[in-house]
């Protein structure tokens, strides 16, 4: 398999000028397809392309005089010819891969440029986990760009990290070269409220002439909102109706709308375009996190450019949002996102808009992909013993440390719960009476009402912090542990049985992080994920089928929701309403602070 080596334009520009007047050869030149141009928002037929230095040299009608004795031909055969695809958001952690085995995963789906923020690694090894995860995107056959995360931790106060990420951090890494610039700024309290930490780290940002993410969970729009795009973030992905798409594009964002394994948040929001007529330029599509299943079952970026196209968006309209409109966002306007001269030589072909059956990838101007079959290297990097090496329980867990006591001399409780919303990422603030048992609350399975502990894991502390969540529906003796638990990434334990709970959690101290399903004090389901506790190097399609057996056995233990672990990952991410768990206790997100367990009756 062949390794692409990416030239510059200013390394390619003689040359490429050179076979656009038919001077010289081309490297490769796909003839008699029909040109979707996304500048232009027009399907053109039997046109050529002719590509040399892995960047498009000629776009038009007739390559012939590009054509040499050695030049490469295909015959696109009357299919379409879109620019490579580009996921405007997302995390690669959450496929549980590692950056090489995720573009693996994806390359085949037509994606071939993503904007990624490293800030699960962040939160376990600091600016050195994320160097490791930017120098191995560096590696890969497709553009990988590297956002510095921004908040670790996420919310300061309500969460403890494995390590901080500093101002002085940020401006180190801007000079990075394949650092694009400041991922989402989750702290939006922060912002608000002129944090200068805060405020320090998108100066850094801004002064290397690059963007700020953002990440506005709050259904406020009114001046805390424009506070809040005062700051400097330039997008936002947390919308989740028409209102927070025509709020962010008024006030001068891009609305990135994502498609991920648990996030439905096109279809709500794609009416800002499809009914209210907003210009679409100013919207992005992305997927923000998307497991390793989704991405070998159902695809990527091709996935959720189908999903825009059955929302009733046009589909030429929805390529913009998958590729033109992202590259302009970071200001790669002239290097990637359309097919045209200059520009990366990102391309697939396809036979139909509206499906995006994906039957042949070009990155760069090689052939990388052909009908699901990747065709190309994706090297690894050298992952370090002590980035394999990061749950530090401090004990062996026992029952007891799962236990809830109840107040002195109380017979009943009345408890706040955290409710999972079912394909949203917020959460619900809930409450339940709850009976005591010798001292002790245990959940109720029967009201849907189990046990969830967050078990701290970087610093070996030994601290359990115990709640409730409802919205699984588990049933019988069970436990899930996993050590993806955004974005503090301590370790996450939901079940009915303290018993299993204690078993799934020294499982995961075990074999160094990961995924693990319990009922019955045996193990049903294993996703081994050694490196920062997040990611497997190993192929993706082996990742997605441990996956796959874990999401049967949370089913088998009585849970149907769609993509429930996505939900189980999230519930100490303590930036999203309403309410979540961490290492510090129970957070109220509507207030952003630590509230009890125990409300008064």
């Amino acid at each position: 398999m062949e390794h692409i080596k990416h030239k510059t334009w200013a390394q390619s520009a003689a040359r490429l000028v050179a076979v656009a007047a038919g001077r010289a050869p081309a490297d490769l030149v796909i003839r008699g397809g029909i040109w979707v141009n996304v500048q232009t928002r027009e399907v053109l037929p039997d046109h050529d392309i002719a590509i040399a230095d892995g960047r498009f040299a000629y776009c038009g009608p007739d390559a012939s005089h590009c054509v040499g004795p050695d030049t490469q031909i295909i015959e696109a055969g009357g299919q379409y010819m879109i620019p490579g695809l580009c996921d405007g958001h997302m995390h690669i952690e959450s496929g549980m891969l590692t950056p090489a085995e995720f573009a693996r995963a994806v390359i085949p789906h037509g994606t071939t440029s993503m904007f990624t923020d490293p800030h699960e690694i962040a939160n376990v090894l600091g600016l050195r986990g994320v160097r490791m995860m930017h120098d191995e995107a560096l590696m890969q056959p497709v553009n990988i760009f590297t956002q510095m995360p921004s908040c670790a931790p996420s919310a300061p106060g309500l969460e403890t990290t494995g390590f901080e990420i500093t101002a002085d951090d940020v401006a180190e890494a801007m000079g990075w070269p394949g650092i694009i610039g400041l991922g989402e700024m989750m702290n939006f309290p922060g912002v608000v409220n002129g944090d200068p930490k805060m405020l320090a780290e998108m100066a850094a940002t801004m002064n290397a002439g690059k963007t700020v993410g953002g990440h506005y969970a709050s259904p406020d729009l009114g001046p805390a909102f424009a506070a809040y795009v005062a700051g400097g973030p330039a997008d936002d992905h947390e919308g989740t109706c028409e209102a927070d798409a025509i709020a962010r594009v008024r006030q001068g964002m891009r609305s990135m709308m994502r498609l991920g394994s648990a996030w439905y948040d096109v279809e709500t929001q794609i009416t800002a375009i499809t009914e209210k007529g907003l210009d679409s330029r100013n919207f992005i599509l992305c997927t923000d996190d998307c497991h390793s299943g989704t991405l070998v079952n159902d695809g990527h970026m091709n996935r959720v450019v189908r999903h825009a196209i059955a929302c009733g968006c046009d589909p030429l309209v929805a390529l913009q949002m998958a590729t033109i409109n992202t590259a302009t966002h970071f200001g790669l306007e002239r290097e990637l996102g359309s097919i045209s001269p200059g520009r990366r030589a990102d391309v697939v072909l396809t036979s139909d808009l509206r499906t995006l059956p994906i039957h042949r990838v070009i990155a760069r101007g090689v052939t990388v992909a052909i009908d699901g079959a990747i065709t190309v290297e994706c090297p690894h990097y050298d992952w370090p013993d002590d980035a394999r090496a990061t749950v530090h329980l401090g004990k062996t867990l026992c029952g007891a440390d799962f236990h809830i006591h109840a107040p002195a001399g109380a017979n009943e409780v009345r408890a706040r719960v955290i409710g999972v919303v079912e394909n949203q990422a917020p959460t619900k603030a809930l409450s339940a009476d709850l009976q005591v048992q010798d001292g002790l609350v245990p959940g109720d399975p029967a009201r849907d009402i189990c046990q969830i502990a967050l078990v701290e894991r970087h610093r070996g502390t030994g601290g359990v912090v115990n709640a409730f969540v409802s919205g699984f529906g588990y049933t019988g003796d069970m436990a899930m542990a996993s050590t993806v638990a955004h974005d503090s990434h301590h370790m996450i334990v939901v079940g009915t049985s303290h018993t299993d709970m204690a078993l799934a959690a020294n499982r995961l101290g075990e074999v160094g992080g990961g995924v693990t399903v319990w009922k019955d004090g045996r193990e049903i389901a294993l996703v081994k994920l050694p490196i920062a506790g997040l990611m497997s190097d190993e192929p993706a399609q082996d990742v997605a089928a441990a996956a796959d057996r874990m999401m049967a056995a949370m089913a088998d233990c009585g849970c149907d929701l769609n993509n429930a672990y996505m939900q189980h990952s999230l519930l100490g991410l303590v930036v999203i309403p309403e309410l979540r768990i961490s290492d510090l206790g129970l957070v109220d997100v509507t207030k952003f602070e630590i509230t009890d367990l125990f409300e008064d009756i």
